[in-house]
């Protein structure tokens, strides 16, 4: 995998045992990088590295379970990604999860507690963690993957769509770290924003082949996405949402 575009970059992927974790896992490598993958299911995760490092001909993909709900851990994941490959060159936040209500009364704030830890405190401490050696690569990246209803929520969604703004509000946050790290020169690493409807896999088609799956984006596209940032400049990318499905 010598000559992809992502030649000789080092990439961390967070949330790496689900289906875009195994999606990104792929295309990163595929396209040349070596990619180190983060989950707190270590089955999960054995499963997914393996299936990127078969599926890509032998690349350099690992991976290690962490607890991005520990600062410490994160840090410490973050500076052994740094020590063993030499450099960090991006970090791919995948790390989901959803629950909801039938209205808006009958929300539960323990769903915003569930949420708040899995959405916001991982960007948190993934961003913290990473921050500097992003920002010591040449092409620094940090992905999220945010949902359309942090634009829009409905009544039935607050605390997902709360979470997923705050996500969103915190990778700004970062982005204008960036701006201000590179200076008169512009930014030399930048942090950005995916946001999809939902996303869709193989599995989910097979269990419901009559299901439209309207306005979903294939965890394959989004893996393609997350590789195009890699692809652009940095102040063009940096605090930008890109839409991979119709705005609300």
């Amino acid at each position: 995998m010598g000559n992809g575009a992502l030649n000789g970059a080092v990439i961390a992927v967070a949330g790496a045992g689900g289906p875009a974790g195994r999606a990104a896992l792929l295309r990163l490598a595929e396209a040349g990088a070596t990619v180190v993958g983060a989950d707190n299911d270590p089955e999960r995760l054995a499963e997914a590295v393996d299936a990127a490092r078969y599926g890509a001909g032998g690349a350099s993909v690992t991976g290690e379970p962490v607890d991005l709900l520990d600062l410490d851990s994160t840090r410490d994941w973050a500076n052994r990604v740094e020590k063993d490959f030499g450099r960090i060159d991006g970090l791919v936040h995948l790390v989901g999860g959803w629950r909801g209500s039938e209205t808006f009364v009958k929300t539960s704030l323990d769903d915003w507690d569930f949420l708040e830890l899995l959405l916001v405190k991982t960007v948190q401490h993934t961003s913290l963690a990473f921050f500097e050696g992003l920002q010591r690569s040449e092409r620094g990246r940090y992905v999220l993957i945010s949902a359309a209803g942090a634009s829009k929520p409905t009544a039935g969604n607050a605390a997902y769509a709360a979470a997923k703004a705050a996500a969103e509000a915190w990778t700004l946050a970062l982005a204008d770290a960036f701006h201000k790290a590179g200076g008169a020169a512009g930014p030399t690493s930048a942090a950005a924003i995916l946001v999809v409807k939902a996303l869709v896999h193989d599995a989910m088609r097979a269990e419901r082949p009559n299901a439209k799956f309207a306005g979903f984006t294939d965890v394959k596209d989004l893996a393609e996405a997350i590789a195009g940032f890699w692809e652009k400049p940095a102040p063009e990318v940096n605090g930008q949402r890109l839409w991979l499905t119709e705005k609300p």
